[in-house]
């Protein structure tokens, strides 16, 4: 569920492309802590504050976090199964292997198409990487994780408005605007696929998540050609049909490993 909504993601930015990117993260953070903050009176483990505040390191665990989706929004992970391995212990079977081998052609075809490394794109991959490792072994649930970060990143995103003035939506006339309904969605819009990946990151092996990831990639290209009309080059197919490979040679390992615990 988290891999589709974030590959839908498109259409929402679509229809805020006028908001500089800046602005947009500010409202993201701002709205999804009011939205996380109403969730969490509905949610039915009222002392959960209390067991934060009486472990500091889980409050630490989650300004790290924190910082790194922050981070991200400012694109997709392969690095999850790398870091599965060589952090949590994860070992891959052979067909996983074979899986992994595929992917990584995918990509290293895509990397000689394009002559030289995508350095931010790994950066941003590596920050999200990263914060799905923490995610998954801090000893906190979902969703008063998820609201713990937003918050902690709340001070950050006020005080860039306050010294934006100029900031389209701090103007009067914006609230009265389609645009303005637009950036309130953005608090569901990010708290829904953050939720759904964290309590995924807390039960799936890390290298599924991995594997998984390539659905948002994948909506995303499937929109930029059907919907947008943009020009999908030949080397691009290879790198995908290589990835859907490993993924489909992953997911029958997983399928033939659950039918022999059966």
């Amino acid at each position: 569920s988290a891999y589709v909504v974030w590959g839908l993601f498109p259409l929402y930015f679509k229809a805020i492309a006028d908001v500089p990117a800046l602005e947009i993260i500010a409202h993201r953070i701002i709205w999804s802590a009011l939205g996380g903050a109403l969730l969490l009176l509905a949610w039915k483990h009222p002392n959960w504050w209390r067991e934060l505040l009486a472990n500091p390191r889980r409050l630490a665990v989650l300004s790290l976090s924190g910082l790194l989706i922050a981070a991200n929004w400012l694109r997709y992970v392969w690095l999850n199964v790398l870091l599965g391995m060589l952090l949590l212990g994860e070992r891959l079977r052979r067909l996983q292997w074979l899986a992994v081998g595929l992917a990584a052609l995918g990509v290293l075809q895509q990397l000689w198409q394009v002559g030289s490394l995508p350095w931010l794109s790994l950066a941003l991959a590596g920050s999200f990487a990263f914060y799905g490792l923490i995610r998954k072994q801090a000893p906190v649930a979902a969703l008063p994780g998820l609201v713990v970060e937003t918050w902690l990143l709340l001070p950050v995103a006020l005080i860039w408005l306050l010294l934006n003035p100029q900031a389209g939506s701090l103007q009067p006339a914006f609230w009265s605007s389609s645009q303005a309904l637009w950036l309130m969605a953005a608090g569901p819009i990010t708290l829904l696929p953050l939720l759904c990946f964290n309590a995924a990151a807390r039960h799936l092996p890390y290298t599924t998540l991995g594997f998984l990831q390539y659905i948002a990639p994948t909506l995303v290209a499937l929109q930029a050609v059907l919907l947008f009309g943009e020009h999908f080059e030949p080397s691009k197919l290879l790198t995908f049909a290589l990835i859907w490979a490993g993924l489909l040679v992953y997911s029958l390992d997983a399928w033939l490993t659950l039918r022999r615990q059966r």
